[in-house]
């Protein structure tokens, strides 16, 4: 009984191993199964909504955006130094024979007209003798006065025989001694009424006044040098010095940009003269920029210029497009089957925002704008035209 009842109560334990790993494998099979179909479903899902599994190469392609230069004017531009003058610096001195100065009239920076005095020179004793030769002047008239009227009363009494014909021809004689003592004295007046007129300094040209080295009491001379220093017209230039491998590319007429030191302004001016010399020193010639009159531009100060040497045609890129590597400059041009292709370029003039190709493009390839550094020769993108934008 005993035996019975162990045996009926042992047969599941016994039984109980295998039935739950069987239970277990048919769990695992059910879980697969259902991962399957949940894989199955999510693809049939994507690819109803996405199309076709297999898409082209073109859809996958990375999106880059292009632009076509074109050609434009682009002027060659030659950086320099030098100092700014006055582009006519009229130094004034004693013209005539000098004294002790009385008045200054005019200061550094002032404008004058032509012929407007200066300084005024003591002439008191340039008055007294003026007046001496009026006074002979007078006295030369009177003589010439009565000699004519001699000559006219001899002329009279000679027909009636009471003056024989050689007196008549002193007479004559005597008139016209007379007429030229008159114009030898009024010569005398002339002259000295210059040379008192010179005794002012006066402006040569309408101009500003740079510099005065003149005071009141001072003895001058005509050896006592330079007196004032003018800008004929108030009309500035700049100096700049250029090596001569540039110098020859400068013309009468370029446009140039002139920025003062300490100033943050530039001034717009062109080339009026190119030095037709080397200096076999420095090898540098002089090229003189004039400029308008401006207070900013104070002669002897020190400058740079921009100086634009012509123009040519040329494409134009954003800084952003080219790059460089151990083999020079580059850029990245995007062929008809849209696959990148590099292409080396020589760059010209560079501004603050372009870039001039020298060479290396026509103007008309699809050039990569920005992002280069991303792309490989050879691989297929997606090209979108953009504008050229620095």
């Amino acid at each position: 009984m005993n035996y019975e009842s162990g045996s009926l109560e042992g047969e599941p334990l016994a039984l109980e191993g295998p039935a739950r790993d069987a239970r277990r494998r048919r769990r695992w099979i059910v879980i697969v199964a259902l991962v399957i179909v949940a894989l199955a479903v999510s693809g049939y899902v994507y690819s109803s909504r996405k199309g076709p599994v297999h898409s082209s190469v073109a859809d996958q392609a990375p999106n880059v955006t292009v632009v076509v230069p074109g050609s434009a004017p682009v002027g060659r531009v030659i950086n320099a130094t030098g100092s700014l003058a006055a582009k006519r610096d009229m130094p004034v001195g004693v013209a005539g024979e000098g004294g002790m100065v009385t008045r200054v009239l005019v200061e550094p920076g002032q404008w004058v007209a032509a012929g407007q005095v200066l300084a005024i020179v003591d002439r008191s004793v340039q008055v007294q003798t003026a007046a001496s030769l009026q006074a002979q002047t007078g006295v030369a008239q009177s003589d010439l006065v009565l000699a004519q009227q001699e000559l006219e009363r001899a002329q009279q009494l000679v027909g009636r025989g009471f003056i024989s014909q050689a007196d008549l021809q002193r007479r004559i004689a005597t008139r016209d001694a007379a007429a030229a003592r008159l114009k030898v004295a009024r010569a005398a007046v002339a002259e000295q009424g210059a040379r008192n007129r010179r005794l002012d300094i006066r402006a040569p040209e309408p101009g500003l006044i740079l510099t005065r080295q003149v005071e009141p009491g001072q003895i001058i001379s005509s050896g006592s040098g330079t007196l004032f220093r003018m800008a004929k017209g108030g009309e500035m230039e700049m100096q700049a010095l250029l090596a001569e491998g540039d110098l020859v590319n400068i013309r009468v007429g370029d446009a140039a940009t002139v920025t003062p030191v300490g100033e943050t302004r530039s001034f717009a001016g062109k080339v009026w003269q190119v030095s037709p010399v080397i200096d076999p020193k420095t090898r540098q010639g002089v090229v003189r920029v004039q400029l308008a009159y401006d207070p900013a531009l104070r002669p002897g100060g020190f400058a740079s210029v921009k100086l634009v040497a012509g123009t040519s045609s040329a494409p134009q890129l954003p800084q952003s497009a080219i790059m460089s590597d151990d083999r020079g400059n580059f850029v990245y041009i995007v062929g008809a089957d849209d696959k990148v292709v590099r292409r080396d370029v020589r760059l010209g003039t560079v501004t603050d925002r372009m870039v001039a190709i020298a060479s290396g493009l026509s103007g008309k390839e699809r050039v990569v704008r920005s992002a280069g550094a991303f792309l490989n020769p050879g691989q297929k993108v997606a090209p979108v035209l953009g504008k050229i934008e620095g």
